[in-house]
């Protein structure tokens, strides 16, 4: 199978090549990314040293809990501890100076060398980076181009830059386009993550589980993790310590606050009500916020609950957070279910949504940008809860149902 897509590749060479010259004039166009070729780095080491530090710039982590790195002269070895739920294994990724020598310690380990030129991303929560970085330019290939909120990478594919891969990934498409590396999660169910295929098709294949994270800040600085690929620590160093600066600044302005009110979240699908963990991001977020989540005991993840075992704790609740993604209006909500209209947020109208900035296909910015802006995410929710602590700020992930 492996020989039968190599010869693929080369057909479809073979194929422009005639295309191009037999026209002579015509240029050779497509209205999305063809074949890509890695071009040689003009910023590639010439004179390697082996005592020189290729790595003046380095990351420093403060809240990610799972992903490390360690430095070497002219690599560095990048670990995700905990690519998903319950995870039995961790990934090593070895960065390699361009222009110097590999190390061969490391078995079983994917060697990329940096920084990389060409990425695609299967995630939208990965796109924000890419704008932070400033290294838009570089990616050539997403899941689903409708979905995508970031105005940088929309511009991207207006231009008709950026193909579209589909969420089950066609594998002989990036194998034409050849990026240096994607940019993916997993779930640990074989049957759906993308990235053993990848892996077995010969690319190269980052892991990235910023959703595992228990911490806003947390998931925020995954931010570094896509920044080693570039060899852009110093710029994710300068952005996230603005995010954290600007994130702990506003929780102080919570922190004085006696009165926190209640509130839950989520709702009931198909029979089952997940509640999020007191050990999440969700019961951080509202911590920091000044409020109270109804959540479940000694969990980071979500536990799934019935209606009724939901309104036993959540009747008389102050507010209500994070329902469908459909609901504009009470009336959606109460037109759901008409249960829903017994609970005391329902009645008051103190239900939010962070369903504000989707997008004409459904896509929501409260899940793009939103992860990689936790402080603008704070400022939302500490408006909903004690508006008289920021009176001019205008929601912007959120918005009330009314």
């Amino acid at each position: 199978m492996q020989f039968f897509r190599l010869s693929r590749i080369k057909s479809i060479f073979l194929f422009y090549q005639v295309v191009c010259v037999a026209a002579l004039v015509i240029a050779c166009q497509s209205t999305t990314p063809t074949l890509t070729t890695q071009t040689p780095n003009k910023n590639c080491i010439q004179n390697y040293n082996q005592n020189t530090d290729y790595f003046r710039q380095k990351a420093n982590i403060k809240y990610a809990t799972g992903f490390a790195v360690e430095y070497q002269n002219n690599y560095k070895i990048v670990t995700v501890k905990s690519p998903w739920q319950d995870a039995k294994t961790s990934f090593k990724y070895a960065l390699v100076e361009c222009g110097t020598p590999a190390p061969q310690e490391f078995k079983n380990t994917q060697v990329i060398t940096v920084p990389i030129n060409t990425v695609t991303s299967l995630s939208t929560t990965h796109l924000p980076h890419l704008a932070f970085l400033e290294v838009v330019d570089k990616l050539v290939g997403v899941s689903d181009t409708k979905t995508v909120n970031t105005p940088e990478v929309i511009e991207k594919i207006k231009a008709g830059k950026i193909a579209e891969l589909g969420n089950n990934v066609n594998v002989e498409r990036l194998l034409e386009l050849n990026p240096d590396l994607i940019t993916t999660y997993g779930t640990g169910n074989p049957q759906t993550d993308s990235y053993p295929k990848l892996l077995e098709a010969g690319l190269k294949v980052a892991i990235n589980a910023e959703y595992m994270e228990n911490t806003p800040l947390g998931r925020a600085e995954w931010l570094k993790f896509t920044s080693m690929f570039f060899n852009k620590e110093d710029i994710a160093e300068k952005e996230f310590g603005e995010i954290a600066r600007k994130y702990q600044e506003i929780t102080a302005k919570a922190k004085a606050i006696k009165k926190r009110p209640k509130v839950f979240t989520g709702f009931n699908f198909k029979g089952t009500w997940y509640v999020p963990g007191c050990k999440s991001y969700a019961a951080q977020y509202l911590a920091d916020a000044g409020a109270e989540l109804l959540c479940a005991e000694n969990s980071s993840g979500s536990t799934p609950s019935s209606f009724e075992d939901v309104f036993e704790r959540a009747a008389t609740a102050d507010y209500w957070l994070n329902v469908s993604q459909a609901w504009q209006s009470l009336k959606d909500v109460i037109t759901e279910d008409n249960r829903y209209s017994d609970f005391q947020a329902v009645k008051k109208g103190n239900v939010f949504n962070n369903n504000a900035r989707l997008n004409e296909s459904g896509g929501n910015d409260y899940w793009e940008s939103g992860i990689s802006n936790p402080d603008l995410v704070l400022t939302d929710l500490i408006k909903i809860f004690h508006p008289e602590l920021l009176p001019n700020h205008q929601l912007f992930f959120y918005q009330k149902l009314s």
